[in-house]
Parts: structure tokens; C-alpha cells; sequence
């Protein structure tokens, strides 16, 4: 991998000839590199990256799964799993080269991740560990359905700590009430609580609502976009998933609500943000106002899970309840069932009931008889 200078600018460059991945011959030129050192580096980081090698090493492999699914997901799920790989996964796996990491490798990396302690002062949480790794695991899928490397070592060795239920909290209506009284002195807050508990939004959905997402006349509520904050920057994104997208039918007294927050502003364009506060604005109200009313702290979240238990509990069913809350009826069956009222005794006593019907028949034919 020859490197040449630059008489005039005193620059590296490097020019070589090399196969792309159709199999056809092509030459490259690259200027401006400060040393020969870094100019030899490029070039064999291009030709690694045409040559799609398995042989490469992991860190380098990390790059072209970077360039290849950092455009398909959104910033948030990138940035997490980002994270993860950067702090949990290319310290150990980084300079090995791809096609000889092992299940051991894998196993003796998963022992030593159960060892280490997070910022909170405890060991790495069940679901965590889960996350770390299936991030793993992504990689080398990705690796062998595109990159034909033979197996993948992260399933052979086994997965890695489990998915924890975490308690499901809500607010009565009686409960929910008091907290909204307490709240009262802060109507933008207020207005927010409102629509996360009659409609049962997300947070993300209620801090990308701006004034035309509401449609008075027909009073329904539009979701089509979630906020988020990351690094530093107000980002708007796509909600969680297709179904998110949806049309809510407010109830009058909302509707009014709506009505009078919007007449709150002197001036707001009809695609400005309703809400200019943060998530952790959000949740810092929640804790003043569940201390206020003398209700049991939740998270802001659990809101959400107070909105479906009411509806649960006011007879809907389970498809109803998902197409309002942007959920498929079987994710609302299998984590809300401990609320849906148990037939189980209904049906029992609806079966002694056709036993003793046929009974009474076949004595009344005897009878005749």
C-alpha cells in the first residue's frame, strides 16, 4: 500500500487500483492526509470496506454496520444501541477480527458484564443485560445475512439476562382527580396532565402537539409525530409504530379545555409546539402534585396505564381500547388482562345452568312415559 508525497503541499496521498463488490476494476485517489501513515490507514480501511472481509476486525465491521442501519432507524433507537456497542461491546470484541470470535469469547465477555457495577451503584439490571446483548447479537446477524459470515457466537453461547415486569401503577378517577386540583396553579401543566389521562397519549405524543393537530368541529385529536430531546436538540420523530397513528375522539369537556389552553398564547403558528416544557419537566410536576394531593407517586407514563384501566373498567374491549391508544388489541389482552373483568364464574354458572336444564327435560319425559 504505497503513499506519495506532495512536492507542492508537503500532503499524502495515496492511489491504488482495487475490485468493487460487482467484480469490476476501479481505481481511487485520495489527498490532503497530514502523514503517510494516515493515508496508508485509509486506504486499507476502503479496501477493507469494498472487500466486505469477515476476516476484518470486529471494530471495523462496526463501521459498516453503522453506515448500513443508522439511516434505517430512528435517532433515538440508533443513539441507544450506539451507546451500548461503544461502551459494552468494542472494548472486548473490538480488535478481534470477526470470524474468530467465539461462543467462549461470548460467555466469558457475558460473566464479566454480570460483574460490573452501573452508575446507581448495582449491578447491571436483568432487562439491561437483555439489551446488551441482543445489540451483540444484531451484529453478527447483520454480518451473516449480508456479509456471509458462517455463525452467529452470541446465539450459540446463550442469551443473557431477562426481561423484568416492571409493577404496573395507575391512578383511580377519584385518585387522578386530586392530583388535577393540586395542579391547577400551573394551567399549562394542567392542560397536559388532562390530555395524557382522557386520552391516554404518550408523553412523546403530547409534547409534539401543536394547534392543528386538534379539529374542534369534529372535536377529534390528530397523532402523527412524537417529540424527543437529543443531544441538546429539539427533535420530532415518526411516532413509536404505525399503529401510533392515529384519530382520538375528544370528550366535550376536553375539547373546552383545549379550547381555552390555546387562547392562553398571545400568538402560536398552527405547527408551534403546545407544550414548551421537557419530559423531565413533566415528571418533576407529577412528584409536586402527587405530594400535594396525598395520591401515591407514578410514573408519568402510568397515566397512560390509568387511561386504559378506566376504560377497562368501563366495559370496552380490548380492540377498542388499542385502536384509541395506538396499540394492537392483543398487546392491550396480554398486558392489561389482571384488569378485564374474569368470566370464568359467569361461565360456570351459565353451564350448571344448561346441565340442570337438561336434566329437568329428560325427567319430564320420564314422566310421560
Amino acid at each position: 500500500m504505497p503513499a506519495y508525497k506532495e512536492k507542492d503541499s508537503g500532503k499524502w496521498y495515496v492511489q491504488f487500483r482495487y475490485v468493487d463488490w460487482t467484480g469490476r476494476r476501479c481505481q481511487k485517489m485520495k489527498r490532503g492526509f497530514a502523514t503517510k501513515k494516515e493515508a496508508e490507514q485509509w486506504e486499507r480501511k476502503f479496501k477493507i470496506k469494498e472487500k466486505a472481509d469477515v476476516d476484518m476486525r470486529f471494530s471495523e465491521f462496526w463501521e459498516l454496520y453503522e453506515a448500513d442501519m443508522k439511516p434505517r432507524l430512528k435517532l433515538n433507537t440508533w443513539l441507544s444501541k450506539e451507546h451500548i456497542v461503544r461502551t459494552k461491546i468494542l472494548p472486548f470484541f473490538g480488535d478481534k477480527k470477526l470470524s474468530e470470535i467465539s461462543p467462549r469469547d461470548v460467555i466469558t465477555w457475558q460473566n464479566k458484564l454480570r460483574t460490573m457495577i452501573g452508575q446507581n451503584g448495582k449491578p447491571y439490571s436483568q432487562t439491561y443485560l437483555k439489551t446488551i446483548h441482543a445489540a451483540l447479537s444484531s451484529i453478527f446477524n447483520h454480518a451473516i445475512r449480508y456479509y456471509e459470515l458462517s455463525i452467529n457466537p452470541a446465539n450459540k453461547a446463550g442469551g443473557m439476562g431477562a426481561e423484568e415486569s416492571r409493577e404496573m401503577l395507575f391512578w383511580t378517577k377519584e385518585e387522578y382527580l386530586k392530583f388535577a386540583e393540586a395542579v391547577m396553579d400551573k394551567p399549562m401543566f394542567y392542560y397536559a396532565f388532562e390530555l395524557l389521562y382522557w386520552t391516554g397519549i404518550r408523553e412523546g405524543e403530547l409534547l409534539a402537539l401543536t394547534p392543528e393537530d386538534f379539529d374542534f368541529e369534529k372535536k377529534t385529536l390528530r397523532i402523527n409525530k412524537s417529540y424527543q430531546r437529543l443531544q441538546c436538540k429539539d427533535v420530532i420523530t415518526t411516532p413509536k409504530t404505525p399503529k401510533s397513528n392515529r384519530i382520538i375522539t375528544m370528550s366535550d369537556f376536553l375539547c373546552e379545555e383545549m379550547k381555552d389552553c390555546l387562547k392562553m398564547f398571545y400568538h402560536i403558528g398552527k405547527r408551534d409546539r403546545i407544550f414548551q416544557f421537557t419530559k423531565h419537566g413533566l415528571y418533576r410536576e407529577m412528584i409536586r402534585g402527587s405530594e400535594a394531593a396525598g395520591v401515591q407517586k407514578i410514573r408519568v407514563h402510568d397515566l397512560r396505564h390509568s387511561h386504559i384501566s378506566l376504560l377497562v373498567d368501563m366495559g370496552f374491549t380490548a380492540k377498542a381500547i388499542g385502536d384509541r391508544v395506538g396499540h394492537e388489541s392483543e398487546h392491550i389482552t396480554n398486558h392489561y388482562t389482571h384488569l378485564f373483568p374474569s368470566r370464568q364464574t359467569e361461565m360456570a354458572d351459565r353451564l350448571n345452568d344448561a346441565r340442570e336444564l337438561n336434566q329437568d327435560t329428560e325427567e319430564g319425559g320420564k314422566d310421560n312415559v
